[in-house]
């Protein structure tokens, strides 16, 4: 056994009212086989199906018990591992997304399946999960994750602003709690064929689901300077919009820019070197929100959360940069104070109510050790509100 590559156990800290507590890192069973020859469930027989985020399980070596404990990955590790998630904020979402243990929640955005699994080892076995993601290798991934929980889950391919029809084909009128987690999962950002990072190499892809027509290619290959500059500027809010516009456009006239590799190439020929990878970063952004129409899909996704909830149920919404965490924290505040009259009219002809309660008067983020362990829960934001109900 070599604890650096495989498996280390740590007592994070000691509480005296509540026993251990214990760090966790989310591998399921899929993960670990690809991990091999690293990991080897021959060398573990006390490895038993799939390790969720939030959940002890038992340590035996040589059909020996020596303990509970979580996966301790190396960073080595991590890199051969394309399964590989982790789920952010896990506590503070459980906090506000749960509300009835026996109830039925949607997972908009189920991704690699972190966030389900840990409400699903809260919830009672006649609780229902509803788990939706648009990509069919992500519903594969989690359905496996999530396979002990089978009788509890149903899992639908569709995009979260299809949730209201995906709820009501299931047979269901309302939910007790939605949660959308608006970033890529880690194993589509970590594939290189997804197209998704600008630090691995592959095709220009970024689509969401295979089926859709647009992808980043196409944007980059057809899209003209004006079009370019705005998606830059808009979706990447990037200061060098146009010139790196017109680098890609001056770049095409030698050919097609296939892969993200010539495309890292183009932009950091015209951006400074010390802002290369933030610059990066935003202009990827920049089209991965344009190939999937992530905004307009946000706020479709948002009116119909609301119209979904019980009385007392919770959305919660996880973002990632500036442009999302805004449309939410705006419809936040639109549903929870609807009346636009001026307030020294004396009475309100618009007869206007507020539909949510704000949770989160500010957005929760990330603590500094959860972001040591996991660096792209850094600019995630976390959003609450409670449906209120009718008065009688």
């Amino acid at each position: 056994m070599t604890t650096t590559e495989l498996l280390a156990l740590r007592n994070r800290k000691k509480n005296s009212n509540s026993g251990l507590n214990w760090s966790h890192l989310a591998v399921s069973a899929m993960a670990l086989s690809r991990l091999n020859p690293f990991v080897s469930r021959e060398n573990f027989p006390g490895l038993a199906g799939e390790i969720s985020t939030g959940m002890l399980f038992d340590i035996q070596m040589n059909n020996r018990f020596v303990g509970k404990g979580y996966f301790q990955l190396s960073n080595r590790v991590l890199k051969e591992s394309p399964g590989y998630h982790v789920p952010v904020l896990v506590e503070p979402v459980l906090a506000y997304w749960l509300t009835n243990p026996r109830g039925v929640y949607v997972d908009g955005t189920l991704g690699g399946g972190g966030h389900a699994a840990a409400i699903l080892n809260r919830l009672t076995p006649a609780a229902k999960l509803i788990g939706i993601d648009r990509d069919p290798d992500a519903l594969e991934f989690a359905r496996n994750r999530l396979s002990k929980f089978s009788n509890q889950i149903l899992l639908r391919q569709a995009n979260f602003d299809e949730m209201a029809e995906v709820v009501h084909d299931l047979g269901f009128s309302t939910v007790d709690g939605i949660l959308l987690d608006l970033g890529v999962s880690s194993y589509q950002i970590d594939s290189d064929q997804r197209g998704f990072s600008f630090s691995r190499s592959g095709p220009l892809d970024m689509r969401m689901e295979k089926e859709q027509a647009l992808s980043a290619a196409d944007v980059v290959n057809s899209y003209d300077y004006k079009k370019l500059k705005g998606i830059f500027k808009i979706y990447g809010e990037e200061r060098h919009a146009g010139r790196i516009a017109m680098a890609i456009l001056n770049a095409r006239k030698n050919g097609p820019i296939q892969t993200t590799d010539q495309l890292v190439e183009i932009v950091g020929r015209v951006v400074p070197t010390n802002f290369r990878n933030k610059t990066l970063a935003r202009i990827f952004q920049a089209i991965r929100i344009e190939v999937n129409q992530e905004l307009a899909h946000l706020e479709k996704a948002l009116e119909q959360a609301v119209s979904l909830l019980n009385p007392g149920g919770r959305l919660v919404v996880l973002s990632y940069h500036s442009l999302e965490d805004r449309i939410v924290k705006h419809f936040f505040r639109k549903m929870a104070q609807p009346c636009e009259c001026p307030p020294e009219w004396p009475t309100c002809p618009c007869d206007e109510k507020p539909q949510v309660k704000i949770l989160t008067r500010r957005p929760l983020t990330a603590p500094p050790e959860e972001v040591a362990q996991n660096p792209r829960a850094r600019s995630a934001k976390l959003r609450a509100a409670e449906k209120i109900g009718e008065e009688k």
